[in-house]
């Protein structure tokens, strides 16, 4: 695959999230990447397995979800394009804590997460693109646990919606309503609610 192609992508995503970064960098991260498409439905990765890459969503989208004690899947979160998945091991963890899937046919950039700790501790300009998604994964966590404390389910189909417009067209009712922690059967009730208003 074209390296210059990966280079251009990154710094659009850069650009999109506000984030400054010198392509030279972001050359050397896609220097130690390798790329695949995935096909909508495959496993990109099972609870258990170790933790040694981690990835980046260039088009298409995934999801990670947990399997609870009744065999039942529960969604944690959706990775668009420019997100990160199968990030656990930026965060300590030795092995995966989820599942990930692909819901569309996806393409992804996988780099081995000490490579990438490595580019981190060596360049500043880095570092601060690190901090930055660190605290947007911070207020993303902050916001999912306000929810499920000060919500009610209604009020979190809405917050799903304004934060996420696009995904609420692209992934099935099964998924959202498990990230929000209620039935199909709900969420489909609330959404005729709010049609009717």
């Amino acid at each position: 695959m074209d390296k210059d192609y990966f280079v251009k992508q990154l710094m659009i995503f850069a650009k999109k999230y506000d984030v400054t970064i010198r392509e030279e960098i972001v050359g050397e991260i896609v220097s130690a990447a390798s790329f695949r498409i995935v096909k909508k439905g495959e496993l990109l990765a099972s609870i258990g397995d170790d933790t040694t890459y981690a990835g980046l969503v260039l088009s298409g989208l995934a999801r990670a979800y947990y399997i609870d004690s009744d065999g039942n899947d529960i969604t944690r979160g959706f990775a668009p394009e420019g997100t990160m998945f199968m990030d656990e091991g930026f965060f300590g963890y030795t092995e995966r804590i989820c599942m990930w899937e692909a819901l569309e046919e996806t393409t992804i950039m996988i780099c081995k997460t000490e490579a990438i700790k490595n580019i981190i501790r060596e360049n500043d300009s880095f570092k601060n693109v690190w901090i930055y998604l660190l605290e947007n994964a911070l207020r993303y966590k902050i916001y999912r646990e306000n929810g499920f404390l000060t919500e009610n389910a209604t009020e979190r189909y809405i917050h799903f919606k304004k934060l996420f417009p696009e995904l609420s067209e692209r992934v099935s009712q099964r998924h959202i309503a498990t990230y929000l922690g209620i039935a199909p059967e709900s969420l489909s009730r609330i959404r005729r609610a709010m049609k009717d208003l």
